[in-house]
């Protein structure tokens, strides 16, 4: 049996997996999100460690089993900051140090992004030409010149799924994933770029020998060490299991499911994690640029190949906007909660109702530019702002049903955005192999896959990341010699969604035509403003 354990942004949850890929158990538990400030998104690491210990105990119960043989950590690439003695530092405009993440989302450091893209530095050719504010140096640049005190108390900056490996074996061991598409370390020559950290502000980390945000930067699956004593008592295990060195969340997911379309080349295949927000991972043999998607990253997911990174900020947050911001939302929430069931089985139930030539059509004169977030890919622009064509006086449930399915279908466009962005730059991109909490949708599948011209490939395991983490486990074990074997032998399909072609294609093709036109939209409008 195999421990996954991962942190997204709500919950931690744990998946105890066999050696065939098959969920024997699973925990989740909540995990606290603070909101300071606009734009200001924070967490608790200690917060977060007690939720994945609880995870873990709920998935031994569920799982009936005492004996783990490999431990794996994904997470968010959020920001953590402990001090000397492994205490946390605040990151916080409120001075509390329980407040110690940086979430992935928080986009306070916007204005140093910007500034570290004007310098045309070597390094941003290897995250898409453009670093992104959800990135690491921004953040610490951030730190450096708003939270001064942090800045000189933090002796060790994580990436949050580092930290858990360091949590559990109190070794500093950094992730190939994490450190390169994060923190910028260029994986395929194994170093930091000094000169880098020196001219966007952050040299005193090059003075340091980059002691603070890490020296050791190992392959993932790779063994970091083993549970410690103390972290063993805490999430109810014996200690010496062996740890594989962490992974992101989404790229645990792409480890998790990329397998599951073994007929397909790897690079006309990609992974798509959809959740609060969405990732599109595909990989190759040799480096891609791709402008505007992050990397090429060197061994970042499958050791060996380069990972190219597509991403919208805000998919399952924003279809929840959408939903509970509306008149009907709350009503909508209790009748789900009567019935015992979701607001989305209930939305879906509302448009196979309402009439219309195909499904799609309901949505023919609601367009939606889902850039509430900003645009992660391929625009990579975080003041992109979202945009709603076809407003009325309307406020039933009807509507909102037609609103939902509007932002679902922009979030597909946006995935067709990315990857036509990819193909232009040598994949040649035919499935989507899908996993996460959005791909549970019906219509979101449907959607994504009559938008996409893609089929697309759901694997037999429904948590994917989890799978992914548990796999990473399994290396460090022992059980298999590399990622990619692993994969072979714990994914599998389980079915295949074709897209619709004839008038649905031709439908979408004219609103995809519509969405890049709102982009331009927004532009014309900000120039008009001006």
């Amino acid at each position: 049996m195999y421990l996954g354990i991962d942190v997204g942004t709500g919950s931690a949850r744990a998946g105890i997996f066999d050696a065939r890929g098959e969920m024997r158990g699973m925990g989740v538990s909540p995990v606290q999100l603070g909101r300071p400030q606009h734009d200001f998104v924070e967490q608790s690491s200690d917060d977060i460690w007690r939720a994945c210990c609880e995870a873990t105990r709920g998935a031994l119960q569920q799982a009936g089993v005492d004996e783990i043989e490999g431990i794996g950590f994904d997470a968010t690439c959020s920001l953590v900051a402990l001090d000397a003695d492994d205490k946390p530092v605040t990151v916080s405009p409120t001075g509390d140090d329980t407040w110690n993440v940086i979430v992935w989302m928080d986009h306070r450091a916007i204005a140093q992004a910007e500034r570290i893209n004007a310098g045309k530095h070597e390094v941003l050719k290897y995250v898409g030409g453009a670093i992104s504010p959800e990135m690491e140096t921004p953040k610490l640049l951030w730190l450096k010149e708003h939270a001064p005190r942090t800045w000189k108390r933090t002796a060790r900056f994580f990436d949050l799924p580092d930290f858990l490996v360091y949590r559990a074996t109190g070794n500093d061991v950094r992730s190939l994933c994490t450190t390169v598409c994060k923190w910028t370390y260029l994986g395929h020559e194994g170093r930091w770029d000094e000169a880098y950290f020196r001219a966007v502000g952050l040299g005193d980390l090059a003075d340091e020998g980059f002691a603070r945000i890490g020296t050791r930067v190992r392959p993932m699956g790779e063994r970091a060490g083993t549970l410690g004593e103390h972290a063993a008592r805490e999430l109810g295990l014996r200690a010496g299991i062996p740890v594989g060195v962490s992974i992101i969340d989404a790229h645990a997911g792409g480890i998790g499911i990329l397998g599951a379309a073994p007929d397909t080349p790897l690079d006309r295949r990609v992974a798509l994690i959809g959740g609060t927000s969405t990732c599109h991972m595909a990989v190759s043999s040799e480096p891609r640029f791709v402008p505007g998607v992050w990397g090429p990253y060197a061994s970042a997911m499958v050791p060996g190949f380069w990972l190219t990174e597509g991403g919208q900020s805000a998919t399952g947050a924003l279809i929840d906007h959408v939903i509970f911001s509306h008149a009907r939302g709350a009503e909508l929430r209790d009748e789900a909660r009567r019935r015992g069931t979701t607001v989305y089985a209930i939305l879906n139930e509302h448009l196979d109702k309402m009439k219309a030539p195909f499904p799609a059509a309901l949505a023919r004169d609601v367009h939606v530019l889902p850039d509430h977030h900003g645009n992660r890919s391929p625009r990579a622009d975080a003041t992109l702002r979202g945009m709603i064509s076809g407003l009325t006086l309307a406020d039933d449930i009807d509507t909102l049903a037609v609103h939902y399915l509007a932002t679902i279908q922009a979030i597909a466009h946006g995935t067709r955005h990315v990857l036509e962005a990819m193909n232009a730059n040598g994949y040649s991109i035919e499935t989507l192999i899908a996993s996460g909490g959005d791909t549970k949708n019906p219509v979101f599948l449907r959607e994504h896959a009559d938008i996409t011209g893609c089929k697309i490939v759901l694997p037999h395991a429904s948590e994917g990341v989890l799978l992914g983490s548990a796999i990473l486990g399994a290396v460090a074990a022992g059980a298999h010699p590399s990622i990619e074997q692993a994969m072979g032998a714990m994914t599998s399909a389980a079915r295949t969604l074709e897209p619709a072609g004839g008038e649905i294609a031709a439908f979408h093709d004219k609103k995809h035509r519509v969405f890049l036109r709102m982009y331009e939209d927004q532009m014309a409008y900000r120039q008009l403003m001006a």
